[in-house]
């Protein structure tokens, strides 16, 4: 894939995977549009994109409101025409005491950001794909939606469910150009792994991460799971029965 003055709508820009990707595509010569709550931190993002040859813009904007969303969206193709590319990265761990405890509000807020957000995404640029006959749409999910995990459950399914949103988004658009990749990370060390006390398996530094990333986008991958070590043992307990998932998994503490 040619990134000279590709047009990139991205989400979750602010920090970790998402401003990994847009300095690694800034390199490239890419015009993002970096999309994140806070102000000050994607204004000194899109200045060191420009600084390495990129185009950036900067719109601070809760990925939870979709016209918002719509609107940053809008404005953005108002300056530089039809969005190439969309990778909806935007979410929370949710790893505290009361989305642990399944607190309804709790839950509700992480799956808002982590799949509602994913879904305002979609839903702020798919319209004009479908007018130009052609994009793709990136899905930051996990290795963690596979299978439910100790003390992830509402982490794990909102990954799961983004999983299968973007899934049937591909199935319903492949007739109009729009390709549709899913990215399964494993653990990658970002301010959503920090502060844990116990060792997280395959563990990847994000410079590590990011070429990963990139690869999947460019070659248009329908999924990608990496590292392959943490991808395979995830993969065999898919098929795994219950009694020995549960005996397995259950044991897991990564997320203390």
């Amino acid at each position: 894939m040619n990134w000279k003055d590709k047009r990139v709508f991205l989400t979750g820009a602010s920090t970790g995977i998402g401003e990994g990707i847009a300095l690694a595509l800034a390199k490239k010569g890419a015009v993002l549009g970096l999309l994140a709550r806070r102000q000050e931190l994607l204004d000194d993002l899109a200045a060191r994109c420009e600084a390495l040859g990129g185009t950036a813009r900067a719109f601070s904007v809760d990925v939870t409101d979709a016209d918002a969303l719509a609107n940053a969206a809008q404005t953005f193709r108002d300056e530089f025409g039809h969005i190439d590319i969309m990778i909806a990265n935007a979410g929370m761990g949710g790893n505290d005491k009361l989305t642990r405890a399944y607190d309804p509000a709790s839950v509700k807020r992480l799956i808002d950001i982590n799949l509602l957000g994913a879904v305002n995404s979609i839903h702020a640029v798919i319209g004009d794909m479908i007018e130009h006959g052609s994009g793709q749409l990136v899905a930051i999910s996990s290795l963690a939606g596979f299978r439910g995990l100790p003390k992830s459950a509402a982490y794990s399914a909102s990954k799961a469910a983004m999983t299968a949103f973007f899934e049937s988004v591909r199935l319903d658009h492949y007739r109009h150009n729009i390709d549709v990749t899913i990215i399964h990370p494993g653990f990658i060390k970002t301010p959503l792994t920090s502060g844990r006390s116990n060792k997280m398996p395959f563990i990847m530094e994000l410079d590590d991460a990011i070429p990963h990333f990139v690869r999947a986008i460019e070659n248009k991958k329908k999924f990608a799971a990496f590292p392959w070590q943490l991808a395979w043992v995830v993969k065999l307990a898919k098929i795994m029965p219950a009694w020995l998932y549960d005996k397995t998994a259950g044991k897991a503490r990564f997320r203390e």
